[in-house]
């Protein structure tokens, strides 16, 4: 299917598209201050840059877009079907950096969790998953 807006209308568009403060990352974070607990945003000197940070707990908290970081199986998570050669390597080269980014946190022994746009959603769920993940972390 092609594109049903011109390139100009496309570019303003993808450059909206904003890398913090999201709407999911934004659920999460309301999450973790709503049961009390603290944190710091964007880790710069962490592999990855993650999103949420708890130093004293050795804890990174990504909140991956499902499109972007290309979550496996959900729908969000489609290749545009215009420019393929593009987007597919693009795409892929996320997803690499992401897994390097995890597996460099896991060396330096941080723990790590992915929280995908699609389950940050507000609401119990979303708390018990963090919840059991920061309980397992430890005090």
């Amino acid at each position: 299917m092609a594109d049903k807006l011109t390139s100009e209308q496309r570019s303003a568009h993808m450059a909206r598209i904003r890398s913090r403060d999201t709407k999911p990352e934004m659920v999460v974070r309301q999450a973790l201050h709503r049961m009390g607990f603290r944190f710091r945003l964007q880790a710069r000197e962490l592999p990855g840059r993650p999103d949420i940070v708890m130093r004293p707990r050795r804890v990174a908290i990504f909140v991956h877009g499902c499109f972007w970081h290309q979550h496996p199986g959900c729908r969000g998570s489609k290749i545009p079907g215009t420019n393929t050669g593009y987007w597919t390597p693009k795409l892929q080269r996320n997803a690499e950096r992401d897994a390097a980014a995890l597996a460099a946190l896991g060396a330096a022994e941080w723990r790590t969790l992915v929280i995908w746009e699609c389950e940050a959603k507000p609401g119990d769920e979303l708390e018990a998953r963090l919840r059991s993940f920061l309980d397992a972390a430890g005090d």
